[in-house]
């Protein structure tokens, strides 16, 4: 019997309230093997987030101006530098048991990479990765960013895939501590100029199969509020 992922779709919602479900779900599941694996799918509020690999560098502005301009600033426990999410960017947190699959992060990453390259070949995007860089890419600009944390194999933090992106969002940070990098979205990509809202959809069922694909799970869609804990009202 294939084992199942637990998708759980958050709509939009504030980088705090998020960070702390995925820990508490990484208890949950560290307190009971048997759990199914599981994604959120999430749209964060505009936030910047600092990663263990975050060089002063990276940010131009500091963390207090950075919040003067209705930014959120978090320091977080995945690897990484620093990054950005907001509006028109799907953020997924695959919440899963590596030893149900391989206890070897690069292996991890690279999946990860796969499941994106995946899902943008789903909406007719060839991307690719790009040597000695994690993430993804479309003809030297980089589309998805990947930064994780994995406690006793049990994973959390995750990806961001520009779907509807404004890159100028980025101007803040260097983003991922890529001096030079230029960011894209699969609007951009595709030349979408409509029915955004569709653009949506597209991308996170083509996320969804291809984390399932992948990492070899059947995906069910759950709303259960015993697998998220704590979760308020949008």
């Amino acid at each position: 019997m294939t084992p199942t992922l637990a998708v759980l779709d958050l709509g939009r919602r504030r980088y705090g309230e998020t960070l702390l479900l995925q820990r508490e779900l990484v208890q949950r599941r560290l307190a009971d093997r048997s759990l199914d694996d599981m994604l959120l799918l999430v749209e964060h509020e505009p936030v910047v987030t600092m990663g263990r690999g975050t060089r002063t560098t990276s940010l131009p502005a500091s963390a207090a101006e950075l919040e003067r301009r209705g930014l959120e600033v978090f320091e977080v426990e995945r690897g990484g530098d620093v990054t950005w999410h907001g509006p028109g960017q799907l953020v997924g947190y695959p919440i899963l048991d590596l030893t149900r699959h391989r206890r070897d992060l690069h292996w991890y990453l690279r999946r990860l990479e796969q499941v994106l390259i995946d899902a943008l070949a789903a909406l007719d995007l060839a991307a690719e990765r790009h040597p000695g860089l994690t993430g993804v890419w479309i003809r030297g600009r980089k589309i998805a960013s990947i930064g994780i944390y994995v406690r006793q194999w049990v994973t959390f933090h995750g990806f961001a895939l520009n779907v509807a992106t404004d890159a100028r969002a980025f101007d803040a940070i260097v983003p991922c501590g890529i001096h030079g990098v230029r960011m894209t979205s699969i609007a951009d990509e595709a030349g979408a100029t409509t029915d955004l809202t569709g653009l949506w959809n597209d991308t996170r069922q083509a996320v969804i199969a291809a984390m399932a694909t992948v990492f070899d799970l059947v995906p069910v869609r759950t709303v259960d509020p015993t697998s998220a804990p704590a979760l308020s009202p949008s």
